[in-house]
């Protein structure tokens, strides 16, 4: 399906009708409790295979805990080419063939211009994805280049809503991505836009009540992800897709203060701060009480309270028109510089506020 935005600019999404292809082998596959495709064999969509004949694998350009990323070229194209471990035992070949099975399906599956397009992808000899290869950096890299510096106002809002538009995406098709954070996030060789990539995570939100406790980086993960215990790995833990919400928040806090979340702490305690003591972090003084509402939104504990991305893309869209049109004497990527406190945290909205939330969610 593909998600596609009409009337320049609207928040709806179009989708295409699915198209029901034959699979590679003779066996079927099914849905496991943990969201696992679980099949006799390892099949894949016959098209959406890639022909490893033309297929270059070049210079690393990245490095994940599942596989490595390499810039290549699939014919005359060039592309990013994500090459999956296999593992050394029968257990976890199963394993990650179903991984990689689950992650094809997904990025196949959704369209849209925030997403890393998928061209395709080959299981033999290696286990391979193959995308569009986009020549910017992470957003984690861009903001740490210009730091301590912030963006422009008008850039964090605009790629605050290109990310939402992203999610609105995945959960319309019932994908919940559980890794969203700005190593995930890819800029534009224009550096305008950012494109959500990295799908390993990903699960459908059918089977998402008894999913497992493997998932992302701690920072930006949702505390219900590990609030009640620390789940060992292959445990189930009860969550939808407001915890992408969650992380959303935290990535939005970062676009308008370009800092690391949780600063001075490990990961295990920043999990242990947010989901134990309830802490966030602070806010700074001068900002906006919409963004403010916007930010608290998203990461307040209790997941039901969290709003849609399709609510957030409203919001950010009036906040948007409220201000006053970027200067056009410098261009849209110049920073300013950062004012930020150490206890901005807010503990009331301002009158203006309420009114601008209760107007939007409408």
């Amino acid at each position: 399906m593909s998600c596609s935005e009409k009337n320049g600019g609207s928040d709806e999404v179009e989708y295409e009708k699915p198209v029901v292809n034959k699979s590679v082998g003779g066996k079927g596959s099914s849905v496991s409790t943990n969201g696992s495709i679980t099949s006799q064999q390892f099949v894949i969509d016959e098209s959406l295979l890639v022909d490893p004949k033309l297929l270059f694998i070049g210079s690393k350009i990245g490095e994940g805990a599942h596989g490595k990323v390499y810039e290549g070229r699939y014919g005359d194209r060039i592309v990013a080419i994500k090459v999956l471990h296999r593992g050394d035992t029968s257990e976890e070949r199963a394993a990650l063939e179903s991984r990689f099975a689950r992650e094809v399906m997904m990025m196949s599956k959704v369209k849209h211009e925030n997403l890393v397009k998928f061209i395709g992808a080959c299981k033999d000899p290696l286990m391979v994805i193959v995308t569009e290869l986009l020549p910017g950096m992470s957003l984690r890299k861009f903001l740490g280049s210009i730091r301590p510096k912030q963006l422009d106002l008008h850039v964090a809002i605009s790629f605050a809503l290109d990310i939402a538009r992203a999610m609105d995406c995945l959960h319309a098709n019932g994908i919940i991505h559980r890794d969203l954070k700005p190593d995930n996030l890819l800029l534009t060789a224009d550096q305008k836009s950012v494109k959500l990539a990295d799908f390993g995570l990903a699960r459908e939100e059918s089977v998402a009540e008894m999913m497992t406790a493997e998932t992302g980086t701690y920072r930006w993960m949702a505390p219900e992800l590990y609030s009640t215990v620390t789940l060992r790995q292959g445990e189930k833990k009860h969550y939808n897709n407001k915890v992408d919400v969650y992380s959303f928040g935290i990535v939005l806090w970062e676009l308008l203060t370009n800092r690391m979340p949780f600063e001075g702490m490990s990961n295990l305690q920043a999990a242990y701060a947010a989901a134990f003591k309830q802490e966030r972090p602070s806010l700074p003084d001068d900002i906006s009480p919409d963004l403010a509402f916007i930010i608290q939104s998203c990461w307040v504990e209790d997941p039901n309270m969290r709003p849609s991305f399709s609510q957030i893309i409203r919001l950010l869209n009036t906040f948007l028109f409220t201000l006053a049109p970027p200067s056009p004497s410098s261009p849209e990527s110049d920073a300013t510089e950062a004012s930020v406190t150490s206890n901005g945290t807010m503990s009331a909205l301002s009158a203006r506020s309420r009114v601008f939330v209760h107007a939007s969610l409408r």
